[in-house]
């Protein structure tokens, strides 16, 4: 009597051919090809990319400088003035694409050194345990139940108009702790792995083990980290610029919407003066947002959508059952009898895991 085996049999077949090519793929091309699969890195990506563009190339897409005060003051677009103008006569669409640079730098530099310090402690915590753990989690719990914001505007009212130096101290300096606490979490369930234990068998330093074993298993994570921070490092320098705790001579979008509040600009008849900055904020962070949900779905498996196999494997699945179900090879005309009817009819419960009374 026929039975369901041989397509137990398929789907293990299939694994073990995914899982034997694995190998051969390269990291960095398997994770790129995760992102370009996924439709919100695909999407911030491309958004992220328009604003480099911007911030690497501004002088030869801004018409005007930033700060010639060389127009009349609060023009209304124009084919001239994309935008209008300011009250003090400059060109807000130039000073718009001049903003992307320094915004850019925040959000890089302040997420490269929150997630640089967010590696190390998450890290470090996780894997020498103990007393090292002990302290390294007791200071980032405690930063975690801290309002960090307005111990920001705190610090940056101390400083007095922190430069752009200053403010992407502090904020790498305090945005650390949410992924640190995400990376000593996924290091701890690493820690007693078999490959770990390897490495001190074979007599690796501890630096060794997390530098060339540990590392590499947490690249999405790192780099999720990374995006995460650089959301928060543009959203709360802007908020830190615009109510004037930033230097109000940088070339950013909060200090435009800080000018714009001063001027008064909704209520003056030039409401793209303060709308404009207020967009081009929310679409980087958006765009970093994108990418850190892409990346989170890429390393955490139980947040990814379920998926069917693609069109190669259905192909693939469907031919070894066809060949399956009817014995040897590829199914051939027959003539239409009795015993080849049946015999089709066997083959095709075979193939659907179904059984054919004797």
């Amino acid at each position: 009597m026929p039975t369901s085996q041989p397509v137990v049999l398929l789907d293990e077949a299939l694994l073990d051919d995914d899982v034997a090519s694995e190998p051969r793929r390269r990291p960095g091309r398997k994770l790129w090809s995760a992102v370009r699969q996924n439709r919100k890195a695909t999407v911030g990506a491309l958004l992220l990319l328009f604003f480099v563009v911007l911030a690497v190339f501004p002088s030869q897409i801004a018409p005007y400088s930033p700060t010639a005060n060389s127009f009349a003051p609060s023009l209304a677009p124009s084919g001239a003035h994309w935008l209008g103008t300011t009250a003090q006569g400059q060109d807000i669409y130039s000073q718009l694409i001049w903003g992307a640079r320094l915004s850019l730098i925040i959000a890089f530099a302040a997420g490269g050194l929150a997630t640089v310090i967010a590696v190390i402690v998450g890290v470090s915590a996780a894997y020498l345990g103990g007393f090292t753990d002990g302290i390294l989690s007791l200071v980032t719990d405690v930063l975690l139940v801290i309002p960090v914001f307005p111990l920001i505007i705190v610090i940056a009212a101390y400083l007095r108009s922190a430069g752009t130096t200053d403010m992407i101290i502090v904020l790498g300096a305090l945005g650390w702790s949410y992924g640190a606490r995400q990376l000593r979490v996924q290091v701890l369930s690493l820690r007693n792995r078999d490959f770990l234990e390897a490495a001190r068998v074979r007599g690796e330093r501890s630096l060794y083990i997390i530098m060339a074993e540990i590392m590499p298993t947490l690249t999405s994570l790192i780099v999720a980290t990374f995006l995460g921070s650089a959301v928060y490092a543009v959203l709360t320098a802007a908020g830190l610029q615009f109510v004037g705790l930033g230097d109000p001579n940088a070339q950013s979008w909060g200090t435009m919407l800080y000018w714009a509040q001063n001027s008064e600009a909704l209520g003056a008849g030039q409401p793209l003066w303060a709308i404009m900055p207020g967009v081009c904020v929310a679409l980087l962070g958006a765009a970093f947002a994108l990418l850190n949900y892409a990346f989170d779905e890429i390393s955490n498996p139980a947040l990814r959508p379920a998926r069917t196999l693609g069109k190669r494997a259905v192909a693939k699945a469907a031919g070894q059952a066809e060949m399956s179900g009817n014995g040897t090879g590829p199914r051939r005309r027959q003539p239409a009898t009795a015993g080849a009817a049946a015999g089709s009819a066997a083959g095709a419960a075979h193939a659907e895991g179904g059984h054919v009374p004797a």
